[in-house]
């Protein structure tokens, strides 16, 4: 398999890594097998252009390094032909899987986090809720992202039943067909089913990974999750038809960061209104005409995270390039971005249990993914 690590420009700050927009990323994955080109990009796996059908599998939750630390537990996935790429800013599932449906950053789609201000609430993208309701009528999910996803040419989309009807599959999965499943076999039969019915484009998601990692952390439950995950994509490979392609990535990797939570100190928070982001990108929205303070009191946590305001990030087109207003107008004035294995607390992002491996920063582990391939 090869190895290379995709190429971008130094970050412009240090030790930052930046997702390769032009490139090798997620985000440019589906307008190029839904699209074609002449000359296919060298990061696409050889063999993906000659292919009748091809089926993207995006397994949540596996980074690369990840990966390529548990090979003995991949030797499927360890057979296929393929490499790294690169993920968007922030790492986190919300604002990837938007990337990888509608080939946009997002500076374009608008979907900036897990947790993101719109409107003066905090709105929880992947629950859509704010302050605990939901608010699907008053926080209308294509006014959030309006692109169609896949381009508008509606192909299936085989993913959880529990989906359907959720506003995050409305902003991300709008215009397609829409095929949920409930077990791991229900998901490879539904791709069977799709391929023989002539389908030249299928879209899977699998998010088993991420969950296990969320609550057991990177250690003995995740290598069995990963194991079972290769299972998975022997399976598939199992039912698929003559000159059918599958491909694999996913959206983000993963952090062990345990109890290493940090609670901002109470110097920092008296210059903030509220929290918006993740654990490992926190965005602090500053009390009026205190964002400067609050850079600055912030800056003690540099030893840990990278600290920057707003401005930087646009300026240095973190989210990607033609940032929108609307994107700006969801992003704080200082963002937490955690380097080392910690997570920033903010009381109002909690969920039912601690979570022990964490995503959303710009890592290295964190930010590259497998992009792999398959040929039946």
């Amino acid at each position: 398999m090869g190895s290379t690590v995709a190429r971008m420009d130094p970050a412009p700050t240090s030790g930052v890594v930046l997702p390769d927009y032009p490139g090798a990323c997620i985000a440019n994955i589906v307008p190029v097998l839904l699209e074609g080109a002449d000359e296919w990009p060298a990061w696409i796996p050889a063999g993906v252009a000659e292919a009748d059908q091809i089926v993207l599998l995006v397994l949540d939750g596996l980074g690369w390094n990840q990966f390529k630390e548990r090979a003995v537990f991949t030797p499927t996935m360890s057979s296929l032909q393929g490499g790294p790429i690169t993920s968007v800013t922030p790492t986190t599932t919300a604002t990837a899987l938007t990337s990888i449906s509608t080939g946009l950053p997002a500076s374009q789609h608008g979907v900036m986090g897990y947790r993101m201000a719109v409107k003066g609430e905090v709105l929880n993208v992947l629950r859509w809720q704010a302050n605990g309701r939901d608010v699907r009528q008053s926080i209308l999910p294509q006014t959030i992202q309006p692109h169609d996803a896949f381009g508008g040419q509606r192909p299936p989309v085989i993913t959880r039943s529990e989906f359907q009807k959720s506003g995050f599959t409305l902003a991300h999965l709008r215009a397609t067909r829409f095929t949920g499943w409930r077990l791991t076999s229900t998901l490879v039969t539904e791709v069977e089913l799709a391929l023989g019915r002539g389908e030249p484009f299928v879209y899977a998601y699998y998010d088993g990974i991420d969950k296990i990692a969320h609550e057991f952390g990177l250690e003995r439950h995740y290598d069995a999750e990963v194991a079972a995950a290769d299972q998975l994509v022997a399976d598939l490979l199992a039912v698929m038809p003559s000159g059918s392609t599958l491909v694999v990535t996913s959206d983000h990797g993963q952090v062990h960061v345990g109890s290493n939570v940090i609670k901002p100190d109470p110097a920092v928070m008296s210059h903030v209104d509220y929290q918006s982001g993740e654990g490992r990108f926190r965005w602090m929205h500053a009390r009026p005409g205190r964002a400067s303070a609050l850079l600055s009191e912030a800056s003690r946590y540099s030893d840990v995270a990278w600290v920057v305001g707003r401005e930087q990030v646009i300026d240095e087109e973190w989210f990607g390039p033609g940032i929108t207003d609307a994107a700006q107008s969801c992003l704080g004035d200082v963002a937490l971005v955690a380097r080392d294995a910690v997570s920033f607390y903010d009381p109002a992002d909690s969920g039912l249990y601690p979570l022990v491996a964490r995503h959303g920063s710009l890592t290295a582990d964190e930010m590259f993914v497998p992009l792999l391939a398959g040929f039946a």
